[in-house]
Order: C-alpha cells, then structure tokens, then sequence
C-alpha cells in the first residue's frame, strides 16, 4: 500500500470512528453482559478492537452502515472466540466461556453456551447452510435486527425470518448433542 492511500485510510478512520463507535461500543457490551464473570476483556476494549480490524480492512467496500456492522460481528465474534480460545489455553482443564442465549437461539433450552461450542456448531452450520450461519452471526454477534440483516444480506425479511427460524432449531439440536457428550 502506497504512504498516501495509507494516510486516506488514517483519514477515514478519524471520519468513520465518530459514525459507528457508539454502536459498536454498545454491541459489546451487550456482548460482555452475557459473559458472566469474565473481566479480562472490558466492552470498550473490544469495540476498540473490532475498530481496529475493521480500519485495517483496506480492500473492503463499504456499502452502508448495515454493511459495515454485518462485517464488525463478523470481526467481533472472531475476537471473542479467539479470546474464549486463549483463556481455555490458560487455564488447566479448559474452563470455557459461557454466553447467555437468552436472545433466542436457544429459546427452550439451556440459557447459555459455551462461547467455543458455538462457534464451532456455526461453523458446521456454514457447510450446510452458509446464509443460515450468516443469520446467527449478524443477529447474535451483530446484534441485527430482521430487516437489518436482511438489507446486510440483500434477501427479504421472510428469507430472514425462516433461517432465523430454522438455524436456531438446528442449533438448538446441535448444542444439546454436544452437552450431551
């Protein structure tokens, strides 16, 4: 990257920052509410964080605000499974995160997962049903609403509603096998 489309970037950081910090901020620390007793990652250092990566992002074309908070859940959860990951490394016995659910993935199960089973169940989900994985992670991670992501997405909001629908099931079903072993 030439030194003026680096210093252009700087610039629109400097712009950007004011636009989406306030929704991001607050995205993590709904995101750091569900994590009981997890003080090691405070919600202003993930915003930061997801900021930061984002920032670095020089081939992205942002499309809009909706676009630019699909790609910081992306980034978000990516921060949050990698440090769920690192405490896991640390701790002997892998004590693992737990998030609270409570948003509706797992409506009628537990009320909260772990951080890494999750991760790792939408992972799985991405091989089957990549747009239903999208779904969670937008909604959950991002924090979306159904018209939000569908604009994200460039689907209806019924296309939303049913994978909203069907992903949490499968993911439901997946957890619960997962606890089970």
């Amino acid at each position: 990257m030439s030194e003026s489309a680096d210093e252009s970037g700087k610039e629109l950081a400097k712009q950007l920052l004011p636009l989406v910090y306030d929704d991001l901020r607050r995205l993590a620390q709904s995101k750091m509410n569900r994590e009981p007793g997890n003080v090691s990652l405070e919600p202003t250092a993930l915003a930061h964080e997801t900021f930061m990566r984002l920032v670095d992002q020089s081939r992205v074309d942002w499309r809009g605000k909706s676009h630019f908070m699909a790609v910081a859940a992306q980034a978000m959860r990516r921060i949050l499974v990698d440090h769920a990951r690192a405490r896991k490394r640390l701790k002997r016995g892998g004590a693992r995160q737990r998030v609270d659910l409570s948003s509706g993935i797992a409506a009628g199960g537990p009320s909260d997962v772990d951080l890494i089973e999750l991760d790792d169940a939408l992972e799985k989900l991405s091989q089957l049903d990549p747009r239903q994985a999208k779904v969670i992670e937008l909604r959950f991670f991002g924090g979306l609403s159904v018209e939000e992501t569908a604009e994200a997405l460039g689907v209806s909001k019924r296309t939303v509603e049913g994978d909203w629908t069907m992903a949490r099931a499968w993911l439901r079903r997946e957890l619960a096998e997962g606890a089970e072993t």
